[in-house]
């Protein structure tokens, strides 16, 4: 959180140990980035290549927000382990109208209660081939572009999509970027 603050009032990070401290106030983009190391670790082909794009960038720009836009290699990699590891395994909804289901024999009534199983959208091998193979290839534009909008569902869609997605992303994005800037990370001899 100090560091998004930071981020904000003086649009850079500065390169002080009392500031880089990564323990995020939320759950989830700690989850995230905590699963993303795990699969960094046992990938280090990946965990290069995302090493060699934060370098890339920061020998350029400070940490701003407009340099972590220019990591897409970094974007791929949150949004693999947000589909490996989505932040709620289901969403639930009420309908709000009656509905017919297009391209279905199912009416649904108002106040009928929806479970979207997300973790079984994103690990469907007829949607993600191979489904349980960390890939932040998956994210490349035309993989994407072939994807269903509804498909890919870490913090919902629509009108009803979690405020805090950016948020949660930057958060990550700040907190990987500061430790692999640093680091390399590898698993321990017990880790699975």
């Amino acid at each position: 959180m100090n560091l998004l603050i930071q981020l904000m009032e003086k649009g850079y990070v500065d390169d002080d140990k009392k500031t880089t401290d990564v323990t995020s106030g939320f759950e989830t983009s700690t989850a995230t980035a905590t699963f993303a190391l795990y699969e960094l670790a046992h990938h280090r082909d990946i965990q290069d290549k995302v090493h060699k794009e934060i370098d890339e960038t920061l020998t350029k720009h400070d940490l701003t927000y407009d340099a972590m836009n220019e990591m897409p290699y970094l974007t791929k990699v949150i949004n693999e382990t947000l589909r490996k590891y989505p932040p709620l395994p289901m969403l639930n909804h009420i309908c709000t109208k009656n509905i017919n289901l297009p391209t279905t024999n199912i009416h649904l009534p108002k106040g009928t209660s929806i479970f979207i199983p997300i973790l079984r959208l994103h690990w469907d091998p007829s949607i993600y081939p191979d489904s349980d193979k960390f890939d932040p290839e998956r994210f490349n534009a035309d993989e994407k572009a072939r994807m269903h909008p509804y498909a890919y569902l870490p913090f919902g869609e629509g009108p009803r999509i979690c405020i805090g997605a950016r948020f949660g992303h930057v958060q990550t994005k700040v907190g990987l970027v500061s430790l692999l800037f640093k680091y390399k990370f590898k698993p321990h001899s017990q880790t699975a």
